[in-house]
């Protein structure tokens, strides 16, 4: 057993989740700013950007909890971390009330929907992902998930100390 907790939705020593999150949340936070551009503006290409881009990021935010669900679920010294609950029930929130949003966009019509419940509901989003995200961090700088502890270390390998008992350290 690798001394971290280990992540198997990987390419190599790569995890996956870290590579794919970036996406959704881009487009999730790119929703807001498009909705403030039309409050501002009143042009309606940003009320159509704003319902794509939380369309796009609910699509990679599920493509990303593929990922994640795979790590969590498949190693149990994850499941054990509370960080790595407050992660996934937040990510999870924040996916249901982009689909919300989306929807109401969707039905009333994406300028319809922005004043005032859609961007506050795209702002509660970015709230959630805020915190979400700085539960992630945790996960790997607190708990060092998916971290390899010395250079050249490959997941399966124990950790060796170096140079007099240094160890470095590096995410995977």
């Amino acid at each position: 057993m690798t001394i971290n907790p280990k992540t198997t939705a990987a390419i190599g020593d790569h995890p996956l989740h870290p590579m794919l999150i970036p996406f959704p949340v881009a487009c999730l936070v790119g929703a807001p700013i498009a909705d403030l551009a039309f409050i501002g503006t009143g042009d309606n290409f940003w009320a159509r950007a704003a319902m794509w881009l939380i369309g796009a990021g609910i699509v990679m935010a599920l493509v990303a909890a593929v990922a994640g669900f795979t790590d969590f679920f498949s190693e149990p010294r994850i499941r054990r971390l509370n960080d790595a609950w407050y992660h996934m029930v937040g990510n999870l929130a924040a996916v249901v009330l982009a689909l919300i949003n989306f929807y109401l966009r969707y039905a009333q019509g994406a300028e319809a929907a922005i004043k005032p419940g859609g961007v506050v509901l795209s702002l509660i989003v970015v709230g959630i992902l805020l915190f979400t995200g700085w539960k992630g961090w945790e996960m790997v700088y607190r708990h060092h998930v998916a971290v390899l502890d010395a250079p050249g270390q490959t997941s399966s390998e124990p950790v060796t100390p170096q140079h007099g008992g240094e160890s470095h350290r590096r995410a995977a």
